[in-house]
């Protein structure tokens, strides 16, 4: 059986196939591209943010537990425009 299947693969079809009607190509304006947007002065970046909570950490003495605490203080100094 497998030798009737492999013919069959091999010989040619009865109707030629059809290509899909082509479309012309659209451009896309540069200003459109999937380039990432840049941070404005509102929005911080995760490393700006990292730093200030470090240094916040480093202020009240290196001691461990508040990390999300200084992580929400530094995002809201950095978006407040405060350092």
């Amino acid at each position: 059986m497998a030798r009737q299947s492999a013919k069959a693969s091999n010989s040619p079809t009865k109707e030629p196939q059809k290509e899909a009607p082509k479309e012309p190509l659209k451009e896309v304006p540069k200003a459109a591209s999937s380039q990432t947007p840049e941070p404005t002065r509102n929005a911080p970046s995760n490393e700006q943010i990292a730093r200030r909570a470090y240094e916040i950490y480093l202020a009240r003495g290196g001691e461990h537990g508040s990390n999300e605490q200084d992580w929400f203080q530094a995002e809201r100094e950095l978006k407040l425009g405060r350092q």
